[in-house]
């Protein structure tokens, strides 16, 4: 029998309790599920891990061939020096959804300019007739897992799409640049801006005074993957400049967002508290039975994160 460690937020342990005993199951593995007070560390085979849990040194986890983290980002515990397991990032059916039904959702409202529809009318008909998709240029930042799916549905609803990524890709639909003479020309086109990458030193502050000015006036920008990829100080005065017209924001540097953000109370810009991808319980705990059934079968881990790229 397997020892699987649970080493997430004590208030998510009923909901992944009986998905991962089930998934478990069904995979055909045999395994007990155990809170870290109830398990030797020694003992443990597999680690189920987030970042808001319970487990910062791995050393005593001498066994665990394995940690499988609930979270997408793993920014937190890459570089922890005491990391020496394969460690993996959640990619699973129910995230992945949930990040491309916010984009579609947010890039269709900054098309169709329903926000002005939000406000007082004072009883004006003041119609404004939106573009229709394929006159409209929307450009995505990060060409991963999550980013194609979401270049790649905008692209079926006829949305002229470009997308950037660090390394060449090829997606249906979509022009896909890279490189950082791809990102100069990808931003010139960004009527409307997504950036789904993650956070490394590469990519911190990538939105900042320069390539703000890069975007085309009044450009939207939605962000639904990392707050560090956001120069705050650069994109409120943008803001405040016109140059960018508005910006809803899903991730930030410190969360929850402090009170006292200007983000808050600033009239372009909405703010949704990182809800653009929550990971789910029942489709997690496939992906973690599927990867501690390859570890035990000696086949590749799925999702395995590159320790010198950070993701």
């Amino acid at each position: 029998m397997l020892n699987v460690l649970f080493a997430g937020s004590m208030k998510d342990w009923p909901d992944y309790e009986p998905a991962l005993t089930r998934a478990l199951s069904e995979a055909g593995i045999t395994a007990q599920i155990a809170l870290p007070d109830a398990i030797a560390p020694e003992a443990v085979d597999y680690i189920v891990y987030a970042p808001s849990g319970p487990v910062s040194d791995f050393t005593p986890f001498t066994r665990a061939r394995a940690v499988l983290s609930l979270w997408a980002g793993v920014e937190r515990v890459v570089g922890n020096p005491t990391l020496t397991q394969p460690l993996c990032r959640m990619v699973d059916e129910g995230l992945e959804r949930g990040m491309v039904e916010w984009v579609t959702g947010q890039v269709l409202r900054a098309h169709l300019g329903l926000d002005r529809y939000g406000e007082p009318q004072d009883g004006r008909w003041d119609p404004v007739v939106p573009p229709l998709a394929p006159e409209r240029s929307v450009v995505l930042l990060g060409l991963g897992v999550l980013g194609a799916a979401c270049a790649g549905m905008l692209a079926t609803l006829g949305f002229r799409v470009t997308g950037w990524s660090r390394t060449p890709k090829t997606i249906p639909g979509v022009d896909c640049l890279s490189g950082p003479e791809g990102l100069h020309a990808a931003l010139s086109r960004g009527e409307i801006l997504v950036t789904i990458l993650p956070n490394t030193p590469e990519t911190e502050n990538l939105l900042n005074a320069e390539t703000l000015a890069m975007l085309p006036r009044g450009a939207v920008i939605l962000n639904p993957g990392r707050g560090t990829l956001i120069d705050d100080a650069a994109l409120l005065a943008a803001l405040d400049a016109g140059q960018v017209g508005q910006a809803t924001l899903d991730v930030f540097r410190t969360e929850p967002l402090p009170s006292g953000h200007p983000y808050w109370i600033h009239p372009r810009v909405t703010v949704t508290p990182h809800i653009a991808a929550a990971t789910r319980p029942l489709s997690a705990a496939r992906v973690v039975a599927e990867n501690i059934r390859r570890a035990e079968a000696g086949a590749p881990l799925l999702h395995l994160v590159d320790r010198a790229r950070g993701y």
